[in-house]
């Protein structure tokens, strides 16, 4: 990764207005003032200097365990990409200096903790600007080093900060944005696991595809519950269990059959519109003050103010909570002799063997701790430098919450395909359609069928694993197609 020529000219335009400014004398907030309530504070040129470094010690003051090396690489990579809009008044070298942290592998320790998604993401930003200055702490190669060891042994050079640089690595909302860019990849690919999985409970439940039919969705007009209507039709195609129950079955079928376009298609639109905040969020400038080049002004606002970016956040959460309690009414449902027309927990010797009873209990404590997780952060706002800061976004606690929901969602999607694909053994020598099958197949070259109890803990985390990698969605589409 490197700067193109024209960002370096924007940036460079923008560094000279606000040398004009700190020149002429003019009061530019965290540039000539202090910061927060101590903005009335007038600092000297002879102290603008260390007013940057100070900024960036006195605010690295975050806490709990540290962000993965992915957060804090796509934090660096935002944070890159809002300077060079050549807004911020900093010099060419500060981004090249990030850029060259992401090129080397150079990944700042920041803690988790901290922000409150508004003056930006101060605490853990301040963590990755202190190894920019040459302190702090990195970790390379899985090894925790010295953040200015680490510059020097990949030949990079720490800055010496001058006049606003500090506060423009600061304040911005690059560390909330990054966690949620990843969410949203993760979230889409999660949708896809349970979609496929809800087609396998389907089958194995022996469910009507009436609901599916699109002339159903065209007369609701919600686009999520089109796009999934479609996916379930692709993935029943050349299903034989459907065309044997064309007959009298039921009258109706459960929600959690009934309902998966209506209710997966919220989710689709949770996760769409956490997408188009975060493709604004991440391609804007979230700078205070901001520097306008062309009339050599420095102008106060509140582009750090992630607002937008916790409530779609907290949206994107409730979303999955939802995803992942929809998928656990489908497990209940296939352990259920009473409900599904099959085995007692879906084990042929029920009495000696228990089979697959307790994995519906662990679906179901995953589920039930989404549901606490899905409070919204952006619902709450506690004040910050004495009442200046007055009202904060908590966008931060947004992310972090969402992404503790999805990974316990994408358990308990894991919990269906194995109690589905158990489900389906009993359903031969009919076959499922195209969709179930292969995820069927798939599955079962990881996780042989349950004959007598063991342990299915290990079970859990390999289908996890292979639903992170997509080993599981992907062979799926290329038989049926890409699904939304």
């Amino acid at each position: 990764m490197k700067l193109g020529h024209a960002a370096v000219r924007r940036m460079e335009a923008s560094r000279n207005a606000l040398l004009e400014i700190v020149k002429s004398g003019r009061p530019a907030y965290g540039v000539t003032t202090g910061f927060g309530q101590l903005e009335n504070v007038p600092i000297s040129k002879g102290d603008a200097l260390r007013l940057q470094e100070n900024l960036v010690r006195s605010h690295a003051a975050g806490a709990g365990p540290p962000l993965p090396h992915d957060d804090v690489r796509a934090s660096m990579l935002i944070r890159a990409n809002a300077l060079a809009k050549g807004y911020s008044g900093v010099r060419p070298e500060v981004v090249e200096l990030l850029l060259g942290m992401l090129n080397h592998g150079i990944h700042p320790v920041v803690p988790s903790r901290g922000s409150l998604g508004a003056s930006g993401d101060l605490a853990p930003l301040a963590h990755i600007a202190l190894v920019m200055i040459g302190e702090g702490e990195v970790d390379v190669q899985g090894k925790r080093v010295a953040g200015g060891a680490a510059l020097r042994a990949a030949r990079l050079t720490a800055l010496r900060l001058e006049a606003k640089e500090g506060l423009a690595v600061l304040n911005g909302t690059a560390v909330m944005a990054g966690l949620g860019s990843l969410l949203v990849a993760d979230a889409l690919q999660l949708l896809k696991d349970s979609e496929i999985a809800a087609s396998m409970s389907f089958e194995a439940l022996r469910g009507s595809p009436a609901p599916f039919d699109e002339r159903l969705s065209r007369l609701k007009k919600q686009v999520g519950q089109q796009l999934v209507a479609g996916n379930m039709v692709k993935l029943l195609r050349e299903s034989e269990i459907v065309e044997s129950h064309k007959g009298p079955h039921r009258v109706q079928d459960p929600y959690s059959l009934r309902c998966i376009p209506q209710v997966l298609g919220a989710c689709f639109e949770s996760i769409h519109y956490a997408r188009q905040v975060l493709e604004i969020e991440i391609n804007s400038v979230t700078d205070n003050p901001v520097i306008f080049a062309d009339t050599r002004e420095s102008v106060s606002g509140g582009n750090f103010h992630a607002q937008s970016l916790a409530m779609a956040l907290d949206f994107l959460g409730l979303g999955l909570t939802v995803l992942g309690a929809f998928s656990e009414r489908r497990i209940a449902r296939l352990v259920d002799p009473h409900l599904s027309e099959l085995p007692p927990f879906l084990t042929e010797h029920g009495g000696l063997q228990s089979g697959m009873m307790v994995l519906q209990y662990t679906a179901a404590a995953f589920a039930s701790e989404n549901k606490v997780y899905a409070h919204p952060a952006s619902a709450d706002s506690i004040p910050a430098s004495a009442n200046q800061e007055d009202h904060n976004s908590m966008g931060q606690g947004a992310a972090l919450k969402a992404r503790q929901i999805l990974e316990n969602a994408r358990r308990i999607v894991a919990i269906e395909y194995l109690c589905a694909a158990q489900g389906l053994e009993f359903r031969k020598p009919l076959k499922p359609g195209v969709g179930p099958l292969i995820a069927h197949r798939v599955i079962r070259g990881s996780v042989p069928k349950l004959t007598q109890d063991r342990s299915m803990s290990g079970d859990i985390d390999r289908v996890v694993g292979m639903m992170r990698s997509g080993d599981v969605a992907k062979p799926v589409e290329a038989k049926v197609g890409r699904l939304a």
